[in-house]
């Protein structure tokens, strides 16, 4: 296998050797030579000669030149004979190499079509050649290591749905060109039931010609998502590894033998490759600093700065741990990811499981970390292909998350997507088969998943209630936090989301809008009552200078009261006001607020 994708480059070199022999040649004989003194005195019969001499020198180079046309015929056909019929462009050169910006003239009508359809610039991405270089971003400590001879093989899985044709043969193209022969088993394309009619044929037949016995395709016969396509190319992978990528990346130099290594070395890590960028307008590859995986406490995830002792060894060749995944690549053991669950295939789409998996390898014995060594890099699409609702699949799908693996913290998911824990009006499904898999792997409990791998994360143990605040006044209107640097709530229409989470503590705190899930995000704002004037404050709570001036006393159905002032927090009308609805603290009236939501028995 490795000769066969071996044949097609050395032709083509040999090719150009002899096109290059061929051109001196010709060059040689027919350059033009001066004529001399005694040259110039000849007769005209030594002139008639010559004339025809020099007609035959024509015609010899003339041919010559046809042959050389046939010659460069003969190369092209050789460097693009399977992509130019589908109108695409595979060997060296061209726009965008060495992942420069590159830009189209003719911003048509067709061109914003494909931008809508795909999420970025498919027609460029057309015009840029398949084997396109990429830039060297690894620490330089990376390309001086060195690597056993006995790495096991890996099976590269690519999942697609209605993505560009271009893009997805640039990574496949990537990865072959980028990984050494024998350690790449196999590609394994998973078309999750594509409707564009180019993924179909054109797809089939390119990659049987192009990469006969390398590549395969696997087509879903029905629409499964991310999560379920995923797991259908493990199902088909033989290879000892398999890794697990978006049909929109191209590898670096050097990506697989790192990651092969480390998981050599103890088969229950997961690794991360580290993700550089591909501009989605201009296909310009940016390198992306190094960064551990996290996620907030509705489990979206987000780039985290590394771990203190990552930062403190100053090794930016050191793998770095990480609490979770951000999701379009990884490396795993295959037998390992059998063995702790795969991926939760109760979940659906896709959102959530890549934390998922993150907290399971991690409290059941494994590891998982960013390799800085190993780099990807990785096209953020502005729309995504799957339904349009994501939204909904990444709440089910974390709070089916929260049920099986976060104990008591599951609260902390409820209250960032702003939904009770009973009744929540999501249906995440039966977990017990989940459950029962933590029970045999016998995992770690999460309070010990917080202290010894996500530390970062801030806790809400404290909270008594949370969500929707209204006031008896005002049917339809919540408390919310109003705009993020105007420090005043508000009234507003109430819509439940996260700008209208209201969170009470037992100490007496009211926070309002979005937690501030980790110590790299600020917390949300503390309702104070300094006593000078009639309008409530949102103070950082640490920045309040008297404790009593952001404690208040709550009871369902009944006033909220400032403890520093005894004040209570009231709503009048107000024709100036948005709404004609204004926030005050002054005097009680007896208005009577309720909370939506309680999580342990309060004042209420």
């Amino acid at each position: 296998m490795a000769l066969a994708r071996r044949v097609k480059p050395l032709l083509a070199v040999s090719i150009l050797v002899f096109g290059g022999v061929v051109l001196f040649s010709v060059c040689c004989r027919l350059q033009a030579r001066p004529e001399g003194p005694a040259q110039a005195a000849r007769g005209a019969g030594r002139r008639g000669r010559s004339r025809h001499a020099t007609e035959g020198a024509l015609a010899e180079r003339e041919a010559v030149l046809q042959r050389l046309d046939h010659l460069e015929e003969v190369v092209y056909t050789q460097l693009n004979g399977l992509a130019k019929p589908i109108g695409l462009v595979e060997g060296p050169g061209g726009l965008g190499q060495g992942g420069m910006a590159a830009t189209l003239r003719d911003n048509s009508q067709e061109t914003e079509g494909k931008f809508e359809e795909y999420g970025y610039n498919a027609q460029l991405s057309d015009r840029i050649s398949l084997d396109r270089t990429i830039p060297d971003y690894r620490p330089q400590k990376c390309r001086q290591m060195t690597y056993s001879a006995h790495l096991p093989q890996i099976s590269v899985v690519f999942i697609f749905v209605n993505e560009a044709l271009s893009v997805i043969l640039r990574s496949v193209h990537s990865v072959v060109n980028r990984t050494p022969s024998r350690l790449l088993k196999e590609v394994i394309l998973v078309d999750d039931n594509s409707d564009n009619v180019e993924l179909k044929l054109n797809l089939d037949q390119y990659v049987s010609k192009r990469y006969p016995g390398l590549v395969k395709i696997v087509r879903n016969s029905r629409r499964e998502g991310l999560i379920r396509a995923r797991l259908q190319g493990w199902k088909v992978a033989t290879a000892p590894v398999v890794g697990f990528f978006d049909a929109h990346v191209e590898f670096s130099t050097g990506w697989a033998e790192p990651a092969l290594s480390r998981i050599r070395e103890d088969r229950r890590r997961i690794v991360l490759p580290a993700i550089d960028n591909i501009k989605y307008d201009t296909f310009e590859v940016q390198q992306y600093a190094s960064a551990a995986h996290g996620y907030n406490w509705g489990l979206w995830c987000m780039y985290i700065i590394p771990p203190q002792d990552w930062l403190d060894r100053g090794d930016e060749a050191a793998p770095i741990r990480t609490p979770a995944m951000i999701g379009c690549s990884f490396v795993v053991d295959r037998e390992y990811f059998g063995d702790i669950g795969l991926l939760d295939p109760g979940m659906e789409v896709y959102g959530g499981e890549n934390i998922e998996l993150g907290m399971r390898v991690w409290q059941c014995g494994g590891s998982m970390e960013v390799l800085p060594c190993s780099r990807v890099a990785h096209i953020e699409r502005t729309k995504k292909p799957y339904n349009n609702d994501i939204d909904y699949y990444a709440k089910r799908n974390a709070l089916r998350a929260a049920e099986v693996w976060m104990d008591g913290f599951k609260s902390h998911v409820y209250m960032a997507w702003n939904i009770p824990m009973s009744n929540p009006g999501v249906d995440f499904g039966d977990v017990s088969e989940r459950l029962a898999l933590r029970q045999r792997l016998k995992c770690h409990s999460f309070k010990w998943y917080l202290d010894n791998v996500y530390p970062e994360m801030r806790t809400y143990n404290d909270t008594l209630t949370y969500g929707e605040v209204r006031n008896s006044k005002a049917s339809g209107y919540c408390l919310d936090q109003g705009a993020e640097d105007d420090d005043r709530a508000i009234l507003y229409p109430c819509h439940g989301m996260s700008s209208q989470l209201v969170r009470y503590s037992a100490e007496g705190v009211l926070q309002l809008g979005p937690l501030g899930s980790t110590a790299f995000l600020p917390d949300s704002k503390c309702l104070v009552d300094d006593g000078r004037g009639r309008t409530p404050a949102l103070r950082k709570c640490e920045d309040v200078a008297r404790p009593a001036q952001r404690l208040w006393d709550f009871t369902q159905g009944g006033p909220i009261v400032s403890r520093g002032t005894g004040r209570c927090l009231e709503v009048e009308m107000s024709k100036d006001a948005n709404f004609g609805l204004r926030l005050v603290v002054q005097r009680c009236s007896g208005q009577k607020w309720t909370i939506r939501n309680w999580i342990k028995p309060g004042r209420h």
